[in-house]
């Protein structure tokens, strides 16, 4: 049976080289724009009060400047720093004192005494448990605002070239673990005969070393990425030593030393497994390998859930284990893909059983995308506005797209995956075997270095007519077209995922701006900060209420109150009233009406708690004669 090739269209030779060149391109493009269009990490943790607050005026100086965050951060010597208006240390240059309480995190510095009047600059810079440099300033005044020569940092942690670099590494990371780890479990499951093939040993390989030499990357670059921002600092020791002491800095070190056993794996892999014939032997090392190989995944997948977003927030001890099956799935599903992709172009004896093998790994692996995405999303986003109104829930909109495209494609790629067939190619070998062996010449047997010869060159024969057959099989040609387009909307998912772990989770950012109760309703006995957006619908009508309650227990508390504009700007009104209700005991409401103290900041002392509880505090303010509105928010007190 003979086989002609197409006559149109370009040559088997050069079609791998044009699709590899289309899949790198679209890589370069993808990152390249996720790089260029992002701005430093955004992270997990964030500041949600501060005494004084910021642009507050008070009359006298404070003993200490506290601050306030959504979630756990680690701060060393210089994380709060307090400058006076000649930019000189106004703080005792002490580490900051822990003054957590329940879940409210809250740091604080000593100031000294005897202060002078005018603007004073705090300028803060912490980890965030979940890795990300996080950092802020803002100002408040003594006795009453003055000029300062202090300049705000213009440039957020993680920022700059360092940020740029670290997050390549980042986006390298990822990747070269799908490829790691999805091309090991192809050649296992898939297709065993893949051990033997140079193309799938080049994929796996390059996926380790993509993989070590972005952790090494980020390992080194850990100290400056949250600290100074200078390359040089990259191997300063004594930064070094406190980055291991740390989580991320320990999570990478582990990756380092899962990556060494990985290396074992991938040598037994594509060595004495490759070169082993005996069925039974072969069989007993792939199911070893199938177990050490899972198990130093888990734990490489492992190292970022112990790191990130998963890690802390709430239900970290299912969060993270939850994480760890979403990544091995994604590996195995984006990672077999690619595999496919490059056995399909560069390897011609790839047969219809491994690709169907592989068409049922990957439905399993989007079941369990599904299961745990839904989980993640839950605990992430927590809410519909969130989901639309920031900027996490919004990539998720995004990768959940990509998702649907993804499996759209896939639907074509199963339907021509039912339809290949390998009776064209074993019929061909079936037709040269024994005319190769009959035109054998007589005395080769008598010289063995002729005769490996003539071997290599049937060999070389056998693969190209292989791949000829191959190539003008239509089946075949439209699988390697509808996984190439899959394997492109699986970069640009890749790149959107990555950006997700790096990006601030929809719940923590509205409950830093105070968009849902639980940013409004602190622990049991700990500040209360609220933060309420008005509008009286008159002229110059809209604006934002902030109300700190402190301690925020029963008995008697301090209440301030500030008042911004729509343009951020102090803003006075002519009247300001509060009240407290708790209505599950019939209590309230509970008149407050405090003393102005400044443009746009109001204070009552003496504020009764009568008991704890989740008290309703209805704030009116009014803007002229006839504009007035009534807001309210709950907050648990006591």
């Amino acid at each position: 049976m003979s086989a002609t090739a197409p006559h149109a269209g370009p040559s088997p030779i050069r079609r791998p080289l044009a699709a590899a060149a289309l899949l790198t391109a679209l890589v370069s493009l993808v990152f390249g724009l996720l790089l260029a269009g992002a701005g430093p990490a955004s992270a997990h943790a964030a500041l949600t009060g501060s005494d004084p607050a910021d642009g507050a005026v008070v009359d006298t100086a404070p003993k200490e400047v506290t601050l306030s965050f959504s979630e756990v951060i680690a701060v060393g010597d210089d994380s709060i720093r307090v400058l006076d208006p000649s930019g000189k240390r106004a703080d005792t240059d002490a580490e900051p004192k822990d003054l957590s309480e329940g879940s409210t995190v809250r740091y604080g510095v000593a100031l000294h005494s005897g202060l002078p009047d005018g603007t004073y600059t705090v300028a803060w810079q912490a980890i965030s448990a979940d890795s990300h440099p996080i950092s802020g300033a803002f100002t408040f005044s003594i006795g009453a605002p003055s000029d300062t020569t202090v300049a705000l940092p213009s440039q957020e942690a993680g920022g700059g070239p360092v940020g740029v670099v670290y997050d390549i590494a980042r986006y390298a990371a990822y990747g070269g673990f799908v490829l790691l780890v999805g091309g090991s479990a192809f050649v296992l499951v898939c297709w065993r005969g893949g051990a033997t093939a140079l193309p799938m040993q080049r994929l796996v390989v390059r996926g380790w070393l993509t993989l070590t030499a972005a952790t090494l990357v980020m390992l080194l670059l850990r100290n400056p990425y949250t600290g100074s921002g200078k390359f040089a600092d990259a191997f300063d020791l004594a930064g070094l030593q406190s980055v291991l002491d740390t989580k991320p800095g320990a999570a990478l070190v582990s990756r380092l030393l899962l990556l060494g056993a990985a290396a074992l794996f991938i040598a037994v892999l594509f060595g004495t497994y490759a070169r082993r014939e005996d069925e039974r032997e072969k069989k007993d090392l792939t199911f070893g390998l199938a177990v050490g190989g899972g198990v130093v995944a888990t734990g490489i997948a492992a190292t970022w859930a112990m790191s990130e977003h998963a890690s802390t927030g709430i239900q970290a001890n299912i969060a993270m284990p939850v994480d760890v099956l979403h990544l091995l799935a994604v590996a195995a599903w984006l990672g077999g893909l690619a595999s496919l992709l490059v056995a399909l172009y560069r390897t011609p004896d790839i047969g219809s059983a491994a690709v169907r093998r592989f068409s049922a790994v990957a439905f399993g692996s989007v079941v369990v995308l599904a299961a745990t995405g839904i989980y993640q999303s839950w605990r992430q986003v927590g809410s519909w506005s969130a989901l639309t109104g920031t900027r996490y829930g919004q990539l998720l909109i995004l990768k959940v797209a990509l998702i649907a495209v993804l499996l759209a494609v896939a639907w074509f790629s199963r339907r021509w995956t039912g339809r290949l067939t390998d009776s064209a190619v074993a019929s061909q070998d079936a037709s040269e075997e024994e005319p190769e062996s009959e035109s054998e010449p007589e005395n080769v047997s008598a010289d063995p270095e002729r005769a490996a010869q003539l071997a290599r060159q049937r060999a070389a024969l056998t693969a190209t007519k292989k791949k000829r057959i191959r190539d003008a099989d239509p089946q075949r040609s439209g699988l390697r077209r509808s996984v190439l387009a899959e394997a492109a909307v699986a970069v640009v998912l890749l790149a959107v995922t990555t950006m997700l772990t790096s990006t601030e989770p929809g719940r923590t950012e509205e409950e830093a701006a105070g968009g849902t109760p639980s940013a409004s309703a602190p622990a049991a006995g700990g500040p209360v900060n609220l933060k309420m957006p008005f509008d009286t619908g008159g002229q110059n009508g809209k604006g934002t209420v902030r109300i700190d309650i402190e301690p925020g227990r029963t008995g008697s508390n301090d209440l301030h109150v500030w008042i911004d504009g729509s343009d951020g700007k102090p803003m006075d009104v002519p009247e300001l009233k509060l009240a407290l209700t708790l209505e599950s005991k019939d209590i309230g409401p509970l008149p407050v009406v405090p003393d102005r103290l400044a443009e746009g900041h109001w204070s009552a002392s003496a504020v009764q708690i009568p008991m704890a509880g989740d008290w309703k505090i209805d704030v009116t303010v009014r803007t002229s004669d006839i504009d007035q509105v009534t807001i309210d928010k709950n907050a648990k007190i006591g």
